[in-house]
């Protein structure tokens, strides 16, 4: 989702559901009586949401991550493959980069003040596109730089920010709609096994050599053909 094409926040309360509901107002609102959602990161969660609520004429999320965790449960563990250990791995990396999300967590609008306030603070804060794929981002300079000064000039950061404070206690429900995910080669990789624990009705799962995070910056081209192949059949 980019938060620099939205109205500002003037209000809390805007959690994961509240925002799919919403989509599902606009895109009544735009006269579209069937529509599907893609999404990736706070989007992916958006368009899972949709898919849980299930609203009349929803085709289907397809999202570029699916977030479950281990829930503690030895026997999950062992139905790991080498490869969703690897994966494991990343995220315990992650983890050690990821004290942004603490801080958007916890303190969004002193962070979001800074950011509003210096055109470096916003660029240094934007090392994100680097830090998500531990140096294997595709990410142009100028589509960086475009990304930046969209947040810079709409003064969006407070509305991206808080998503991080709203959601910060909550727990997943678990999703019946039908859901397909793509995963791209250098980014958060799901794991089938808890993936399929959070959500009943994965109806495709497909791997991309190629791309991370901001895989539509990166590699449009297969991310597009990964959508349209999603939803072909699905009207």
């Amino acid at each position: 989702m980019t938060w620099g094409f939205s109205t500002p926040l003037a209000s809390s309360g805007w959690t994961i559901e509240r925002v799919a509901r919403t989509w599902d107002v606009l895109m009544r609102g735009l006269g579209y009586d069937s529509y599907g959602a893609h999404g990736s990161d706070m989007g992916a969660q958006v368009a899972r949401e949709l898919a849980r609520i299930s609203p009349d004429g929803f085709l289907g999320a397809h999202v570029l991550q699916l977030f479950a965790f281990p829930s503690g449960d030895p026997a999950e563990f062992e139905r790991l493959e080498p490869a969703d250990h690897a994966a494991l791995e990343f995220a315990g990396w992650f983890q050690t980069v990821a004290g942004f999300a603490t801080m958007n967590a916890s303190r969004p609008q002193t962070i979001a003040a800074a950011l509003s306030d210096s055109p470096v603070g916003q660029l240094a804060y934007n090392e994100l596109f680097e830090t998500f794929g531990n140096g294997t981002s595709l990410v142009t300079r100028d589509r960086m730089l475009a990304q930046v000064s969209l947040y810079r000039l709409t003064n969006s950061s407070s509305g991206a920010v808080r998503y991080y404070f709203e959601e910060r206690a909550a727990r997943p429900a678990v999703n019946d709609g039908p859901i397909g995910i793509t995963v791209f080669a250098d980014d958060f990789r799901s794991i089938r096994v808890l993936a399929e624990r959070d959500n009943t009705n994965i109806v495709s799962w497909t791997e991309q050599p190629r791309g991370g995070h901001f895989a539509a910056m990166e590699v449009p081209e297969a991310l597009a053909g990964e959508v349209a192949s999603f939803f072909a059949g699905r009207g």
